[in-house]
């Protein structure tokens, strides 16, 4: 009942999602005000969908850790099954948005940074924050990727979840 390197680096993954997204919620900002506050920046849907993953991940260590020598085919239908969706939401959400967040964030703060994180955000964003944001997403998930072995789903039922997700995205962002 030993814990595994990967396991103790999943739930510090997870902790420190969960205290981005608190010192993130706890931000004094304009933003955060008006319509949509944090939900409509992609940043943000990321950094919920990358605590959830990992949580879920997390989830189903303890959860095998805790059946493990267990005769119950119940519980060991059920674990498929949270291994199905963790391997899902890796392959739809966690690493297209994760990966689309950090290369679109840095390509356009290099190319301009004014387009995407003016200056006057470093008067409400601490610097390790806007990184656990926008850099740590794709580490932590690379490790993931190689760390454990993931079931992806068809290439075509792939594809028609991540494009559901982005038009999904594209949609409530045009109702503002």
């Amino acid at each position: 009942m030993a814990l595994i390197p990967s396991q103790v680096l999943r739930v510090a993954i997870l902790l420190s999602y969960f205290s981005i997204l608190c010192h993130y919620k706890a931000l004094d900002m304009p933003a955060h005000q008006t319509y949509g506050g944090s939900w409509k920046f992609l940043t943000f849907i990321d950094l919920v969908i990358q605590a959830v993953f990992f949580g879920l991940c997390v989830l189903i260590d303890v959860s095998s850790l805790l059946t493990k020598g267990g005769d119950s085919r119940e519980q060991e239908r059920q674990l498929r099954k949270l291994i199905g969706l963790r391997d899902w939401m890796m392959a739809v959400l966690a690493f297209p948005v994760g990966a689309f967040v950090v290369f679109t964030f840095w390509s356009l703060y290099l190319y301009d940074r004014e387009l995407v994180y003016p200056k006057l955000l470093d008067n409400f964003i601490p610097q390790w924050l806007n990184h656990g944001m926008h850099t740590t997403v794709l580490p932590f998930i690379i490790i993931e990727m190689r760390t454990t072995h993931h079931r992806y789903p068809s290439r075509l039922w792939g594809l028609v979840a991540v494009c559901c997700f982005g038009v999904g995205y594209i949609l409530w962002k045009k109702k503002r």
